[in-house]
């Protein structure tokens, strides 16, 4: 056996099985699935049996402790040369797997990772949050592709490969927490060992898959500002896991507030020359109203043109003008919920218990 697909599942059957039926057309056949079930409460081993017969399959139900912990107990339970950890809300076309052995015979590496997209099935939110995901016009360019602001390349959970004898050498995925919700940030973590142990590690850019994500705008704002609050704590732990691009979101944030105080200021300045101009004091209201006007000028128009490029860009990848306008609060969230939490986590963990100690 050559490949062994981990999934780890919590409460998803019928995510799970949109999974299962893409694999189940794989062009490559040399692979077994390792499902593990993480102490859902809606099981899907009913939906696993219906593909026994088709896939080399085996489920393991165990009690609930994470995606980490659950990947490590179904890598020590697979018999494959390598592991592909693949997140349950994925779907891989029909190629994932021979794209993936011919990279592996064109350069042969010890970990790798792929990119995401958006499937035409998605609704038009997912679609707006895989762009704000994506995209090179916010943090697409830092999480890895094609056209990525970081040298190296950091897997990501839901699409991550690797020699299940160096997985079991760098002792799997972590079980710390780099967030106070949830264990974000573990896959950076790995990416980090990787790289820290002398493991080649790379970008497989066709061997992508059609990733789900959040389906609203407010669990995605939970787990983008997760993902920010992590990045600090990261930083903590591997001093390289923190560069310049990474604050990016933090500096736009900041810039965002700023551009909005400078437009209060400016509609501020602009009333109070409306009132002066009540008053019969003309030469002084004129003045206000003059640089509140620029004030809002100057505040709108970075804002505008950034909206307009996001709308633009999104509804000619999309082909859909909902999905151009959804992009834009989808944009907004991502990168100013991974600000607040980059900037909440900076000021708790190395402000405040600087000031304590």
């Amino acid at each position: 056996m050559k490949y062994s697909f981990i999934v780890p599942v919590f409460n998803r059957p019928d995510e799970v099985e949109e999974l299962l039926e893409s694999l189940s057309k794989q062009t490559l056949r040399d692979f077994e699935v390792v499902i593990i079930e993480d102490g859902s409460t809606i099981p899907c081993k009913d939906v696993c049996d219906k593909y026994a017969d088709i896939l080399v399959l085996r489920y393991y139900l165990k009690e609930n402790s994470g995606p980490g912990p659950s990947r490590n107990y179904g890598v020590e339970r697979a018999q494959g040369e390598y592991v592909i950890i693949i997140d349950s809300d994925a779907v891989a076309p029909a190629g994932f797997l021979q794209a993936i052995d011919d990279e592996l015979r064109r350069q042969p590496s010890d970990v790798w990772g792929g990119p995401d997209a958006a499937h035409e099935s998605f609704t038009d939110i997912q679609k707006a949050i895989s762009y704000a995901m994506t995209s090179f016009f916010t943090t697409g360019g830092i999480r890895g592709g094609k056209k990525q602001l970081d040298k190296k390349f950091y897997p990501r959970s839901f699409n991550l490969g690797v020699r299940r004898e160096v997985y079991l050498a760098l002792g799997g995925f972590t079980t710390k927490r780099y967030s106070k919700m949830s264990l974000y940030g573990e896959d950076i973590d790995f990416s980090l060992r990787v790289y820290r142990a002398g493991y080649s590690c790379r970008l497989f850019p066709e061997a992508w898959v059609w990733h789900k994500r959040r389906t609203d705008f407010h669990r995605f704002w939970r787990q983008v500002y997760n993902s920010g609050y992590a990045r600090i704590n990261l930083w903590r732990t591997y001093p390289e896991a923190l560069k310049a691009v990474h604050a990016l979101p933090a500096v736009f944030t900041l810039g965002v507030a700023g551009l909005l105080m400078l437009l209060l200021l400016g509609l501020g300045l602009y009333a109070e020359g409306e009132w002066l101009d009540a008053q019969g004091l003309r030469p002084t209201d004129n003045m206000h109203q003059g640089v509140g006007m620029v004030f809002c000028i100057l505040a709108l128009l970075p804002l505008i043109i950034y909206t307009l490029l996001i709308f633009i860009d999104a509804s000619v990848r999309n082909k859909s003008v909902k999905v151009g306008l959804l992009a834009i609060p989808a944009v907004y969230t991502q990168l100013i919920g991974y600000g607040v939490g980059f900037l909440e986590s900076w000021w708790t963990n190395c402000i405040v218990r600087r000031w304590r100690s």
